[in-house]
């Protein structure tokens, strides 16, 4: 537990260093039984993250939904979503987390809205030329008949990103488009109805308790109006589709709105951008708090690598003054037990294949260490439900089950996102390992065999589980005031036989941070041991830090003996 629930809730720079969980709904746990997780199993299990040390939860969309990606294609902001619950449930679920001192982020998606939207139905009904469908990107097609889609832009799910409407009499119409799925129509944020809408659906939130937003594929809002081809090499601002300038002005437009509370809202965004100067533009002052760091995420298990990424990182974000995120993974990710186990470690979409080879036990090796990593650098710190268990992908779902339409729409190639989606296991036996009551629906997707054997029951009284390590690792990075220090590559404190090439090490104050992923290397005398990811090895020169582990260590006062026992 934190060391003081009470002062960190008063913060109101808390973002700057947060512990943020992020929950998706409909496999965290099941309330009522009927296979789908929901609110209630969420504020059942609420004394379970606070005394896993998190500041705030990031929800997954919990809105009114067909499910088409997720919950990703929103029908209703302002519903909640049946299976999930009402709104008085998450309203209530708001005010007890914050009880608690955990705060809550919601998501919105701003590029695209469900094609059950009353927009988008008003839209089609509205036919070519109608302002209905001013506020999407209806267009005619190209060539005899239009029957060419006006682009060919590809979408981030694979495949084309225009769908073709049917007129009233039946004839082909108009196209519309998506840069997801057909069922995730894109809006048109040159139109005034969809900045006020989405301004509104802001203070709809923030006035029932939300400590912040997460902004969903925040580079692709804008849109150019004449719809050119993408270029071979687009230069800055240049994609027709992506992190075009004009895109600024919405998000400064929400940090007003952010900023208009007594105790100022978070914004926080998904970026994808390569530029790390065009991505540092996001966080100007007056635009969002953070933006994830999925540079970090994708990088390989390599010290280099790795090296290489919390540099530019920590250099893209001194400018603007803004935190840095650490991210390992989340809903849309290969789990790192899993992706930290195979030859090519790198996480990239559109990457993933059946029966990829992975070596489990030096996955969880390098994902105990990886935990150490990213929580000691400095700035706020990711979660995703599950990885504080340490699970790995579930790669055998059958494929009847599958849900993602990344599967879908590669033809079947991708196995798609449901892998780090499968339901919970909170107990080691029981109809769903606690995912719901006994007795109740199976889970939405089916647990594997051994599901319970890393179930929350089995893990919390075992002192060598992930679940005390991060236990351990969240409760000292409150309570520990290095962790508020500057941060320093600290290479000239490594042994004269480990090089950065296999090493990583920094100082955050007096804390020292190594991790090691090269064969074994002895620790700096003059440190005690806070924390290892791993049984450290005696050796004859001292201890050693085996491969694939990381050490927080203390420098030793002066005048009392080093220590080399983990706390």
């Amino acid at each position: 537990m934190r060391e003081d629930d009470s002062t960190r809730g008063t913060d109101a720079t808390w973002w700057r260093d947060a512990v943020i969980y992020q929950v998706y709904v409909r496999s965290f746990a099941d309330g009522d039984g009927d296979g789908t997780g929901d609110l209630a199993g969420v504020r059942q299990h609420l004394p379970y993250l606070r005394d896993l040390g998190v500041d705030a939860i990031w929800f997954t969309p919990w809105y009114l939904s067909p499910l088409a990606d997720g919950g990703y294609d929103v029908a209703d902001y302002r519903e909640i979503d049946p299976q999930f619950g009402t709104l008085a449930e998450a309203e209530q679920l708001i005010a007890e987390a914050r009880d608690l001192g955990i705060r809550t982020i919601v998501d919105v998606v701003p590029n695209h809205v469900s094609a059950a939207h009353r927009w988008f139905q008003a839209a089609l009904a509205a036919g070519p030329g109608s302002p209905e469908r001013e506020r999407f990107w209806f267009h005619p097609g190209k060539g005899p008949g239009g029957d060419e889609m006006p682009t060919h832009w590809v979408s981030d799910f694979q495949g084309t990103t225009w769908t073709r409407t049917t007129n009233p009499d039946g004839t082909p119409g108009e196209w519309y488009l998506h840069l997801f799925t057909p069922e995730q129509p894109d809006l048109n944020w040159n139109h005034p109805d969809v900045r006020r809408e989405h301004e509104d659906i802001l203070r709809f939130w923030f006035d029932r308790g939300a400590a912040g937003i997460r902004i969903d594929s925040a580079a692709l809002l804008v849109k150019d109006a004449t719809l050119p081809e993408v270029p071979a090499h687009p230069g800055p601002g240049e994609h027709p589709h992506v992190d075009r300038d004009e895109i600024h002005d919405v998000y400064r437009g929400w940090r007003a709105v952010a900023e208009s509370y007594d105790e100022p809202r978070v914004l926080v965004g998904e970026v994808w951008l390569a530029d790390r100067a065009r991505f540092a533009q996001y966080l100007r002052p007056d635009e969002m708090h953070t933006a994830f760091n999925f540079d970090f995420m994708a990088r390989p298990w390599d010290a280099k690598a790795l090296r290489e990424s919390v540099q530019t990182t920590l250099d893209a974000h001194a400018p603007v003054g803004a935190p840095a995120t650490w991210v390992l993974s989340n809903h849309d990710v290969t789990r790192p037990v899993t992706r930290y186990g195979r030859e090519d470690s790198a996480f990239a979409f559109g990457a993933k294949r059946f029966g990829t080879p992975t070596d489990l036990a030096a996955g969880r090796r390098r994902a105990r260490a990886a935990a150490l990593l990213s929580a000691a650098l400095p700035g706020s710190l990711y979660v995703y439900q599950g990885d504080e268990l340490g699970l790995p992908e579930v790669e055998d779902l059958p494929l009847d089950v599958i849900n993602d339409p990344m599967h879908f729409r590669s033809g079947g190639v991708d196995p798609g996102r449901d892998g780090c989606r499968v339901p919970l296991p909170w107990t080691r036996g029981g109809t769903s390992h606690g995912f719901g009551p006994d007795g109740g629906a199976h889970p939405w997707l089916p647990q594997p065999a051994g599901w319970g054997e890393v179930s929350v029951e089995a893990q919390a009284g075992d002192d060598a589980s992930m679940l005390s390590l991060y236990r351990r690792v969240l409760a000292l990075r409150h309570t520990e005031p290095a962790f508020r220090a500057d941060f320093a590559w600290a290479d000239d404190l490594l042994p004269g036989d480990a090089t950065g090439d296999q090493v990583l090490a920094f100082t955050r104050g007096d804390l020292l941070c190594v991790v090691n992923l090269g064969p074994a290397v002895p620790l700096p005398a003059g440190y005690d041991v806070l924390l290892a990811s791993a049984d450290l090895e005696p050796g004859a020169a001292g201890t050693r830090l085996p491969t694939d582990t990381a050490a927080w260590l203390r420098r030793t006062p002066p005048g009392h003996a080093t220590g080399t026992t983990p706390a």
